[in-house]
């Protein structure tokens, strides 16, 4: 059953997309919303739910008008308390980030973006998104209310850059911020790596991992990835199992996570020395 908070976070969404529409050809969908059309339920007992949405700004396709400022504005949201993040109804925040390799020069989080968009606080450097520039394909994104007919065609990243995302974020937070650790966070990489094809997943991890663009940020996340899962009770498989408390045996959470983050790296050390 789709949760109610999901359905909500899905129309702001749509809201978003439609006020965008001049600009959709340089958005790409990420973060939760993105991972759950990949996966579904992954055979989890907790539901795919989120409160919020993201999206990837491509700073070089953006149209020339109008500025995302008055774009966002019109579409019925306000400015939200950090760089990039648009409140929409009900509260529902949707996040507007741009890759950090594209930011140019400027602040530690608000995106550098070329006029007309150059407003502070737009949209929100972040590391980890370079692969969902590479890896993403167009999906139809539709209502979760059946009472809603709206849909848009957007990009949406690939599962494989969706794993680089989640572990860059978990092991900043780490290093940094370990209070705004998320088990949602660490579940989401369990859901991608149970649903999607070992071999796939590690193919599309080496296409990123050899562009120029991310293939720093993949390296870095494939370090981490080691750090990260290496044992039952490193911080993924941790977060996986807090974030399936009371639903799910924690050991085979744990085991679950392991097994799976081995397994993609040792492919993707198949294949890249092969």
């Amino acid at each position: 059953m789709i949760s109610q908070e999901y359905v909500k976070a899905r129309s702001v969404l749509l809201d978003a997309l439609d006020g965008l529409g001049p600009h959709r050809d340089a958005l790409v969908l990420v973060g939760a919303q993105a991972v759950y059309l990949h996966t579904g339920d992954a055979d989890l007992a907790t539901a795919p739910t989120t409160t919020d949405a993201d999206i990837a700004l491509v700073p070089g396709r953006l149209a020339d008008e109008p500025s995302l400022v008055d774009a966002m504005c019109a579409a019925g949201f306000a400015p939200g308390k950090q760089p990039g993040s648009w409140v929409g109804p009900g509260d529902i925040t949707v996040d507007l980030m741009a890759p950090a390799a594209l930011c140019g020069q400027g602040g530690r989080r608000s995106a550098h973006l070329q006029p007309p968009h150059e407003a502070k606080a737009t949209a929100r450097r972040t590391l980890g998104l370079e692969p969902a520039v590479v890896d993403n394909a167009v999906h139809v994104i539709s209502a979760l209310d059946p009472g809603d007919p709206r849909s848009f065609e957007i990009k949406v990243a690939g599962p494989a850059a969706l794993v680089v995302s989640k572990v860059v974020k978990i092991a900043e937070r780490r290093e940094q911020q370990s209070h705004r650790l998320k088990p949602k966070d660490g579940l989401d990489v369990l859901r991608l790596l149970r649903a999607v094809d070992t071999e796939s997943l590690a193919g599309s991890l080496v296409g990123v991992a050899s562009d120029e663009l991310s293939s720093v940020v993949v390296a870095g996340a494939i370090k981490d990835l080691r750090e990260l899962a290496a044992g039952p009770d490193d911080l993924l498989p941790r977060l996986a199992a807090d974030a399936e408390q009371g639903f799910s045996d924690p050991d085979e959470i744990k085991m679950s996570m392991v097994v799976l983050v081995g397994d993609l790296l040792q492919e993707f050390e198949r294949l890249t020395s092969g």
